[in-house]
């Protein structure tokens, strides 16, 4: 099989007429499709049920961007029956003929690419921008496993000839699994969770978040018009504590790929540790949880620089990234001139309806919301309220981008994942105290430093302790196949999405050995 090296799907910026014309376009069709109602896909097939998970416009809340059928224990059942039908087949597909059928799916997702950027906009509240960026990712996810899995073909292990004897090893799939998803980034995640494992011969059901089931019912129509055989792809959107938890402690799961809060990736993993009746494995389970993420900048920094990347990190997405930048760590040379530029910046950030695609749309959900809200609170004791800190009109979940100066490091707002547009700003004496209050949480998932001082960088790539830590740039928007992402600490097992490592989560080795 001949494909094309992997290049990075562009980010659509919308600077053009013509890009912009095509997004109100692709609005408009989505807005007419409002209230549209998506089955469950179960071994193929389009399932219906009586109950209704109910999707709503977070820009305005009386909207109903769409529903899906909501499933229960019964269909969890029957997709895992499909899951492990279909792997029997699945499992001994030539590699090629699997790649294929994923290039096949990045095709029609990339002509489809401004309708799911749209559903974005109007399902989660992503601005365009941050809306194309999510799908550009799903489509890399796609066309980078495709290829990586190619790497994987048998026998793919060297070992080492003996005398006598005829020895190999070589990798199999594990099963079938489940993913479960997080709604900040719906397409991307969701599809990078799925076309992973099925890329080198695993089945998946697969479990959106509950904020989106609508873009993710257009995902699976994608699966299914490229020709996933029944089962190997199966779309069970429910409630979390129902569907979810009842098909991770399943006997039947061979693994859990999960994204999502620390909280639910906690119980996620303990209870992937029991072993249920009838159970004759260890389930594997790739946990990646959340993040609180700092940027430091010293006094020998670009700080206008700084700041841009800063202000971009912070309220990128409303904040709602496991990446994003919820402390600034400044030293006291950068603290003034840094901390004045930031902002200035912040304040002229734009915050509406995402349709409009303003700087920040709204937070996802009224429970967002309300976690956002009660989080400033709490700030409001523990550091000084320079910049935002409320409710926005509207009646969209509009919150102003916020910043706390003077926290101190232990302080919960300085501790604790936000998953909002709020930034703690935190003063230190030097270099050395930055990277120590940097390291003092108990997430290690991503970190910045801008920097002039090659010492200083150099001392950080040693001892910043996170899974992916940016120099002199943002640090938000991992590319795949150029920044596999993971972290550290309770930020999440390391998976590393978007690298050949990735598909080997999902593998395991045997050997033969026969002697002549």
């Amino acid at each position: 099989m001949t494909v094309e090296p992997f290049r990075n799907e562009p980010i659509e910026t919308f600077q053009t007429e013509e890009a912009r014309r095509a997004m109100r376009e692709a609005l408009r069709r989505v807005r007419e499709e409002f209230g549209r109602h998506y089955p469950l896909y179960i071994g193929g097939e389009w399932v219906d049920t009586k109950e209704r998970m109910v999707s709503l416009n977070p820009s305005a809340p009386s909207e109903v961007v769409g529903t899906t059928a909501k499933a229960g224990k019964a269909e969890a059942e029957a997709a895992l029956e499909a899951a492990w039908k279909a792997f029997k087949t699945w499992k001994d597909w030539p590699q090629e003929d699997r790649s294929r059928l994923l290039l096949k799916a990045a095709a029609l997702m990339r002509r489809r690419k401004r309708e799911l950027e749209a559903t974005l906009v109007y399902e989660v509240g992503k601005n365009w921008v941050e809306a194309s960026a999510d799908v550009a990712e799903a489509i890399d996810f796609i066309e980078y496993y495709a290829r990586a899995a190619l790497r994987y073909r048998y026998p793919a292990v060297e070992v080492v000839p003996y005398p006598g004897e005829d020895n190999e090893s070589f990798y199999v799939p594990l099963g079938a699994g489940v993913v479960i998803a997080p709604w900040n980034f719906p397409v991307a995640i969701f599809t990078g969770m799925i076309v992973g494992p099925v890329a080198v011969g695993n089945t998946v059901i697969a479990k959106p978040a509950e904020d989106a089931v609508v873009v993710g019912a257009k995902v699976f129509e994608i699966f299914h018009e490229a020709g996933f055989p029944p089962g190997v792809v199966n779309f069970l959107p429910g409630v979390g504590e129902e569907v979810g938890a009842y098909l991770v402690e399943h006997p039947r799961i061979r693994f859990i790929n999960f994204t999502g809060s620390l909280e639910v990736g906690l119980k996620i993993y303990e209870a992937a540790g029991r072993l249920a009746p009838g159970q004759t494995w260890f389930k594997r389970a790739y946990v990646e949880t959340g993040g609180k993420d700092a940027i430091i900048v010293d006094e020998t920094a670009d700080f206008d620089l700084a700041a841009e990347g800063v202000v971009v990190s912070a309220y990128g997405f409303q904040g709602q990234k496991c990446s994003a930048a919820s402390r600034l760590i400044l030293t006291q040379g950068a603290y003034e001139p840094v901390l004045e530029r930031v902002l200035k910046r912040a304040e002229r950030l734009s915050v509406g309806p995402a349709e409009e695609n303003p700087d920040l749309g709204p937070v996802v959900s009224a429970e967002q919301e309300r976690k956002v809200l009660s989080y400033i609170e709490i700030g409001k004791n523990e550091g000084q309220l320079v910049l935002g800190g409320k409710r926005l009109e509207g009646e969209g979940y509009f919150i102003a981008p916020t910043v706390f100066t003077e926290v101190p490091p232990k302080a919960r707002i300085a501790q604790e994942e936000i998953f909002g547009p709020v930034l703690s700003v935190i003063r230190v004496k030097d270099f050395a105290e930055a990277l120590e209050v940097a390291n003092d949480t108990p997430y290690g998932l991503t970190g910045g430093v801008y920097s002039r001082k090659r010492e200083h960088l150099e001392w950080a790539r040693r001892e910043f302790h996170v899974g992916n830590l940016y120099f002199n740039r943002k640090i938000t928007g991992a590319l795949v196949g150029v920044q596999p992402f993971g972290g550290f600490k309770l930020s999440g097992t390391n998976a590393k999405t978007g690298a050949l490592d990735y598909l080997r989560l999902f593998l395991e080795m045997k050997a033969v050995a026969e002697r002549f």
